[in-house]
């Protein structure tokens, strides 16, 4: 057992909460906030499915590792995606996570990356918001939490389809809160926006921002993605992780259409 997990699951424990028999998709579960999520999840005793197109190695226990399912799903097929989501009407929390990147400058940028940042970050979440939501109104209990971004309230240049997805993503959330709180008043629609999470994402867009704005990549943190920050810290994937489970709560049923900032102090300028 590696010293990072033991971390982790201590950190866990210290934010547990009581999950058991509720079932919760999470997309994006490969790697980062999706799969921290999903380990977080599972150890609060929730059953989880985990979907992603790349091979997903969860770090749980092993008498645990019967909570978790897999399921391969492209985000961009529209049809595999609804054939999919039509057997979902047993599912007590969505957490729409799956996400991409790409910075370009707008006159340069590809309209098929445009298509694809779309479809996996706001045509997907609506998606399986539509066909999952009829369980829960059957239910009378739900949660639904969309993994927005900073980027969801404010922009930043050379990432128009990333920003303008988020910024869908919110107003997503916000409309499906308005709808669901008419018909159940224990189904909750939130979206949780944090700024740089550590994560392969961010590694990568490292690279490109350092090649953008000719700077070292050890520069690239300080100097560009945290530069509207008040703390200058990349926040870990579990720290977004208990976020969710404190939303899943019953306690949380106040909570809703809301924007959870996870910014470190950006958005307080």
């Amino acid at each position: 057992m590696s010293t990072q997990y033991q971390i982790q699951q201590k950190y866990f424990e210290s934010f547990a909460c009581d999950l058991s028999e509720k079932r919760a998709l999470v997309t994006g579960c490969a790697s980062g906030i999706g799969k921290s999520i999903s380990e977080y999840l599972v150890m609060c005793g929730a059953e989880v499915i985990c979907c992603d197109l790349n091979p997903i190695s969860l770090n749980i226990p092993d008498e645990r590792k019967s909570l978790v399912s897999t399921q391969k799903v492209d985000l961009t097929n529209t049809q595999e995606l609804i054939a999919f989501a039509q057997d979902l009407r047993d599912i007590d929390i969505l957490i729409n996570n799956a996400g991409l990147q790409f910075v370009s400058p707008i006159e340069d940028f590809p309209i098929d990356m445009w298509d694809t940042i779309m479809a996996v970050m706001l045509r997907a979440p609506f998606i399986l918001i539509k066909h999952t939501i009829r369980g829960m109104y059957e239910k009378q209990w739900g949660r639904i939490i969309n993994i927005a971004s900073v980027h969801g309230l404010v922009a930043s240049p050379f990432k128009s389809a990333y920003v303008s997805a988020k910024h869908g993503l919110i107003g997503l959330t916000k409309t499906v809160a308005l709808e669901a709180a008419q018909r159940c008043g224990n189904l909750t629609v939130n979206a949780i926006c944090p700024s740089y999470v550590r994560t392969p994402l961010v590694e990568n867009q490292i690279a490109s921002q350092a090649k953008l704005h000719n700077l070292p990549e050890n520069e690239v943190i300080s100097k560009v993605l945290l530069e509207a920050n008040a703390i200058k810290k990349l926040i870990e994937p579990e720290q977004v992780a208990v976020v969710v489970g404190f939303l899943c709560q019953e306690s949380s049923w106040p909570i809703t259409g809301s924007t959870i900032n996870l910014d470190a102090g950006w958005l307080a300028h």
